[in-house]
């Protein structure tokens, strides 16, 4: 099992910026590639970036420019960092752990809200 917990986020005006964070524990040497997902009220989760154990990244064409995924030290924490934020941009955002053997694991969620 691979366990994950989200930090970071809060609430930030419309121009700001915010990184979050995600730490993965467990087995984490199983994991193929992490990412960070968001579910705005009412609206299906979406995706937001991915990066694989190889360090490539890709990106949701909305948010291309804008926020940037990456991983730490020790690579089983994860960043998102988000500029330019705005209103919209307000959910929940989740980080996901993909493993070799095709599970996915999801953390419980950290809320940004952004004013404007």
């Amino acid at each position: 099992q691979v366990q994950l917990v989200e930090s970071g986020g809060g609430l930030v005006q419309a121009g700001g910026s915010l990184r979050l964070s995600c730490a993965a524990s467990g087995r984490t040497f199983n994991i193929a590639a992490m990412g960070w997902y968001r579910q705005a009220p009412g609206k299906e989760r979406e995706w937001v970036a991915s990066i694989r154990t190889s360090g490539s990244a890709e990106y949701a064409d909305s948010f291309k420019g804008r926020f940037t995924i990456s991983r730490g030290n020790p690579k089983t924490t994860l960043y998102l960092q988000m500029n330019s934020l705005r209103p919209e941009d307000t959910a929940v955002y989740y980080c996901k752990a993909g493993t070799v053997y095709r599970t996915d694991h999801w953390g419980q969620g950290t809320q940004v809200t952004v004013a404007s």
